[in-house]
Order: structure tokens, then sequence, then C-alpha cells
């Protein structure tokens, strides 16, 4: 991707980010990379709290880490920092007519959070009808738990999805196991992402913005997907069977001879085709593995006899004699061979941004938008910011001259 690139999807679209972490920001990323101008609001001196969860920490030109945490730089790209105590009364009056001038502001505040400084979705609804006000919360904004602040930890762990991830008790290292990032949150953002651009639709429409409310343990209990539709019509919960298929089969992790690949066979011709091609025809026609069914039924046989035959062969030589069958099989990479991927490399998914910030970190590299537009791709206009590196110019785009930004840094507002 370059620098230079045509109108984007969300141009002229402003958005008053006033969220943390990375359910709230994951969305705004989004939204930043479709073009919108995501303006992030930080405590002064402190900032996000991701700033400061490491290591690992981002390098500076000469290789030595910096005191800011690589987690920030995930979810923050594309955006303006600006630095506004909220707790003051200047601050609130700065944030009100921001969100005055606003299309969206996405909050992660616990319920009720915002309402003593002004900022709650009433009060700036009020004053900017148009505006579409998305709040973040660990369980929404009614119900019993609404007080209660969520973890994506604790939501992997109330929805069952811990339940369904890691292998059986009964099996070495069993027991139930987090997913490697935290799913929850970054599914809520992707939701509400989705969420805010329905509602820019019906402003479209209608003229008339609204409340969104997202909720880590609706979007958890949403995306258990398959695992619920089968609880929910069987009455039987689901449980830990590793990396294996409640559904399919063979559809799991198999040992090499160097190490272990990956196969994901869906239908009754990739199996054929997998038998032909590993020289036991007779299994795809073995009465026991004739259909997807039959092998789930009897993987308790099929997958210790294809175990012993993969055994036989490097992955990468699995993957050889495979990748022209039509029969889905792959290498189990760490991130560094994810990175190393000759596709992975062709999509270009890697992308450094130059940062000039006066801090020492002349770029930081993250992950490319997977958005593919044709007309209107996702833009990289800023990498991810210093704590206030854009307040000054935030606020003189509002017409806060130098003599009322000085005060206002001399008072500690910004």
């Amino acid at each position: 991707m370059t620098m230079n690139k045509p109108a984007a999807a969300l141009d002229g679209i402003k958005v008053l980010d006033l969220s943390r972490v990375l359910a709230g920001p994951w969305c705004t990323q989004i939204l930043a990379d479709l073009g919108a101008d995501v303006v992030k609001i930080e405590r002064p001196g402190v900032g996000d709290d991701t700033r400061t969860w490491g290591p690992p920490f981002v390098k500076d030109a000469d290789g030595n880490d910096t005191d800011q945490a690589s987690y920030f730089t995930a979810c923050n790209r594309n955006k303006r920092s600006v630095t506004i105590d909220m707790a003051t009364p200047d601050g609130q009056a700065l944030l009100r007519q921001m969100a005055a001038q606003a299309d969206i502001v996405v909050e992660n505040f616990k319920t009720g959070g915002l309402k003593q400084y002004g900022l709650d979705q009433e009060s700036l609804r009020a004053a900017n009808p148009r505006l579409i006000y998305c709040s973040v919360t660990g369980f929404g904004h009614d119900g019993p738990y609404a007080e209660r602040a969520g973890y994506d930890l604790m939501i992997q762990a109330m929805t069952g999805m811990m339940s369904i991830t890691g292998r059986p008790d009964d099996a070495p290292g069993g027991g139930p196991l987090r997913v490697g990032v935290a799913l929850t949150d970054l599914f809520t953002g992707v939701y509400a992402s989705t969420a805010i651009l329905a509602a820019l639709q019906v402003r479209d429409r209608t003229g008339e913005g609204q409340h969104i409310d997202m909720a880590l343990l609706d979007v958890g209990m949403a995306i258990l997907a398959n695992q619920a539709s089968a609880f929910l019509n069987t009455g039987k919960a689901p449980g830990r069977q590793g990396n294996t298929h409640p559904s399919l089969a063979p559809y799991q992790d198999f040992p090499t001879q160097d190490g272990a690949m990956l196969l994901a066979i869906g239908n009754n011709g990739q199996f054929a085709r997998f038998c032909e091609a590993c020289g036991h025809p007779e299994w795809a026609s073995d009465a026991r593995f004739a259909t997807n069914t039959l092998r789930v039924k009897h993987r308790g046989v099929l997958i210790p006899m294809m175990e012993e035959l993969t055994r036989t062969r490097t992955t990468a030589a699995w993957v050889t004699l495979l990748e022209d069958k039509a029969v889905p099989c792959g290498p189990i990479n760490d991130i560094a061979q994810a990175f190393d991927d000759a596709q992975v490399k062709a999509r270009g998914l890697a992308v450094t941004l130059p940062r000039d910030a006066g801090d020492g970190i002349a770029s930081i590299t993250g992950v490319a938008s997977p958005l593919r537009l044709s007309a209107t791709p996702p833009v990289l206009r800023h990498a991810p910011p210093a704590l206030g590196q854009h307040t000054r110019e935030v606020l003189a785009e509002m017409g806060v001259d130098t003599a009322r930004f000085d005060a206002l840094r001399a008072a500690g507002v910004v």
C-alpha cells in the first residue's frame, strides 16, 4: 500500500473516540482505516491504559526499548491523539464542542459513567440529533449485571468459550483455555463498526442518529456460532476436544515426520482425493468412512490409521503432495513463520508507517487492514500516535487560539 490514496469510503466522517484498551479502539481503527477522521481522547500525562501494557515495547531508531508498549499500536493506527481532562469543566466543554461537530462518538465507560460530565448519549444527542453514539460495555445497559465491569477473559469464561477451547479433561494438558487473543473484544469492535455503518445509512434516510448498545457478553454468546446452535437445538452442551471438530472428520492436526500439519477435510470428495494421493483409496469406500457422518462416528478408528501414515512424510512433503489435489492442508505456523509466508508477503499484510512525533520512534509496523475495496480502499495516513501528538492541531481546528491553548495547558486541562 502507498501513502497516496483516492477518496476513502468514510471521507468527511468525524469520530470522537472516548474509548480505551481494545474493543472500542478496534472499532474506531476500522473506521479510521476506511477514511474517517478519528480523534482519540486520552488522559493528560497518562493516556490509554495499553500504552503501558508491556513488555514488549516499541523500539527506537537505535533498536532500544522505549517506554511505549506495542499493544497500543495494534488498534490505534490512523488516529489523532488529543489529551483532555474530562473531569474539568473546561475539558467537558471542549468535548461537548467536539461532539456537536462529530458524526460518531464511541465510548466504553461503565453504564452511566459519562453522565456526570454531560457526555452521556442523551445529553450529546440532544445537542446534535444527527450524532451516532456507540457505547461499549461488558454487559449492556440493562439487566442485573449492567453495573459490572466486563473484561474479555471474564466473558470468555462466562459465555462457555473456554469450555469448548482446549483439550478434554482426561487428555494430557486438558482443561479450559482462553483463546490466544482477546477474541470477544475484537469481535465486539467489528460488530460495533458494522452497527455504526448501518446507523450512518439510516441517518442518510432519516437525518437522525441513534444510540448503539454493544455488550461484550452479547457478542461472546453470538460468536459461539455452531456450538451455541448445537446446544440450543439438542439441549446437550458441547465439550472440549482439542483441535478436532465436533461435526467434521478428519479435520484436525496430524503428526508428521518433522512436526505437525493441519488437515481440514470438509467433504467426501476431499477425503477421496486425500486417500488416493496417500496410497489408500480403499479408505474412501470403506463402509465406516464413506460419509462425513460415518467418519465422525468412527473417528476413533480412522484417526489412528491416518496418524500412522502422516508420520511417514515431512510437513512440507504433505503440503506439496496435497496442494494441487484440492485437499486443504497446511503447516501449523508460529507468528514469525506466518509473516514469512509467501502469500502473507504477497498480500502485503505487514505495513510500516513513518512516525514523526519527536520521541525517537521513526516508524511502527502493523498488520494491514483486511478490507479490500476496489474503488475506496483503506487509507494509511498516520502511524499510531504519541500521547497528545495532535492536541494543538485539533484544538486549533476548533478555533482555540494560542493564548487560549496555553492557558488550558497551564491549567492541566489539556
